[in-house]
């Protein structure tokens, strides 16, 4: 199609204002749309990668006087972003732990046996560490299976506290293994 030398200046002001309007969303909203980010994705680097590729799709929009809201949009494809990235690591995540089980299986039942023990030697060393009522209220729920309801009745606490004190050993658990995993 050719166009005519007028429509072409044309396209170009409303390119221009277009990407005038996108560096403003980009001043004014960047902090708030790596924020929005932050809460759905597992890594500030991820959030800020979605905001960044957000902002080009935005700017890369071939009709943007179609859209109502700029803002909105931009969060609305930031979210897709998002949703994507999950689905991919999500998948990943599954045949990491397909292969990682198989690897398992594959490894001698010594070392087996071995990883075992160091775990739950590090899992009660940690364990330890908490207070009397969270660790009692990590074992039973957690180790031993039992309903935050029942866990409740038998430690005469209300099913809120028993979910604080199972949450709180969960986090301490898994901070205590991280550090031990760090080189």
């Amino acid at each position: 199609m050719l166009r005519r030398p007028s429509d072409i200046g044309l396209n170009s002001v409303a390119s221009h204002a277009h990407a005038a309007h996108v560096a403003e969303l980009f001043r004014d909203d960047n902090r708030a749309l790596i924020a929005f980010l932050r809460c759905r994705l597992p890594s500030l680097a991820d959030a800020q990668e979605l905001a960044q590729e957000a902002f080009l799709r935005l700017l890369a929009l071939e009709h943007p006087e179609r859209v109502d809201s700029l803002r909105a949009y931009l969060f609305r494809i930031a979210t897709n972003l998002a949703t994507d990235r999950l689905r991919t690591c999500r998948v990943r995540s599954d045949v990491s732990a397909e292969q990682a089980a198989e690897d398992f299986r594959v490894s001698s039942v010594p070392e087996r046996h071995v990883w075992g023990v160091e775990q739950v030697r590090d899992l009660r060393l940690a364990l330890r560490e908490l207070p009397a009522k969270t660790s009692q209220a990590f074992v039973m729920h957690v180790l031993e299976g039992w309903d935050f309801h029942v866990v409740a009745h038998a430690m005469k606490l209300s099913d809120r506290m028993v979910r604080y004190h199972v949450a709180n050993a969960l986090a301490h658990c898994r901070a205590r293994i991280d550090a031990l995993e760090m080189p």
